[in-house]
């Protein structure tokens, strides 16, 4: 029985996703317990140029072909089942993304593997894996042991480091013939690409996010004072885009943008797991909310239960006067 543990790297445009770098750091840990290679796994067409950025795995392993150049479920689904059934790998980490779900799920089925979803840990202990998951908003996290030969798990954005997942190399490439199409029941159609915003907050060093106890769209300049003071800029959880408060580009979370600054302070914001997915990987997270159980002080480093509106000037007040 193999004890590699396989990675599949989602991409686009010629990008590695930084969710498959955080899988890879992942995946390194836990084939390091099983004794086994970490194996990156790659569909697409023109791969090539991705290889070089696949450093921290022990081998790559490409299926190409130009009916593969866009995602289509079943497609790609029917390319990493003929990867990965013949290996065989202990473990095989997929995305929890949008996409992953779908390739998760499809394979899971198709391979008769067992998937274990939202995992936001995974560890080998004594020879058994492990895996631990959140549910229900992230208030529970439920520990499974995952039993069989093999398994997949489906595992959040933010729940490892990115960086640790970008490493030099020159793994060995193997490169496997994609199985003959047809039956296809989604077909695609075009790339649509969200328009440019205002601010790229992925590239921001300090993001001040705001959620539902902001309270009023008037209140919106507070937090944004207190950013222009920190040097950084306003961004928010779901609730405040969808009112039309802030733009879609300002959004963090698995439906906006994931994010990874120096400082992210959430202000107002409880912490639903969509949100968490999107800036868990920040290096220091400080959380203001009223509630003390909120699921949002479960991943901020610094943490204070109180009205954001008692905060927020004196904190303002005290960086402006330490400038």
């Amino acid at each position: 029985m193999s004890q590699d543990v396989a990675v599949v790297v989602e991409h686009l445009a010629g990008r590695v996703a930084d969710v498959s770098f955080e899988m890879l750091a992942r995946g390194r840990e836990l084939s390091r317990a099983t004794g086994g290679r970490l194996v990156a796994v790659a569909v697409g067409h023109d791969l090539a140029p991705l290889v070089s950025e696949l450093g921290a795995a022990d081998a790559v392993v490409l299926s190409q072909d130009p009916s593969l150049v866009h995602y289509t479920p079943d497609a790609h689904q029917r390319a990493l089942a003929a990867i990965l059934l013949p290996r065989g790998p202990r473990v095989t980490l997929v995305a929890n993304t949008a996409m992953g779900m779908d390739l998760a799920a499809g394979l899971s089925g198709a391979l008769a593997w067992p998937l274990v979803a939202y995992c936001r840990d995974a560890r080998v202990d004594g020879g058994r894996l492990l895996a631990t998951s959140q549910i229900y908003g992230g208030k529970i996290l439920a520990e499974a042991e995952v039993e069989g030969a093999h398994a997949l798990l489906s595992i959040l954005a933010g729940s490892s480091s990115a960086e640790a997942g970008r490493a030099a190399g020159a793994p060995r490439v193997e490169e496997v013939q994609a199985p003959a199409g047809g039956g296809a029941r989604v077909r695609f159609k075009r790339l649509i690409m969200p328009e440019a915003g205002d601010v790229d907050i992925t590239r921001q060093a300090v993001l001040v996010s705001v959620g539902r106890g902001i309270q009023s769209r008037d209140n919106l300049p507070i937090a944004k004072e207190l950013a222009e003071a920190l040097g950084g800029v306003v961004a928010a959880s779901r609730p405040i885009v969808d009112q039309g408060w802030l733009p879609k580009t300002r959004q963090v979370g698995k439906s906006g943008m994931s994010v990874t600054p120096k400082l992210y302070l959430a202000l107002g914001i409880s912490g639903a797991p969509e949100h968490l997915e999107g800036m868990r990987g920040a290096e220091l997270i400080v959380a203001v909310n009223t509630d003390p159980n909120a699921p949002i002080f479960g991943v901020a480093h610094y943490g204070v239960a109180t009205d954001l509106f008692d905060v927020l000037p004196i904190l303002t007040e005290k960086i402006k006067a330490g400038r």
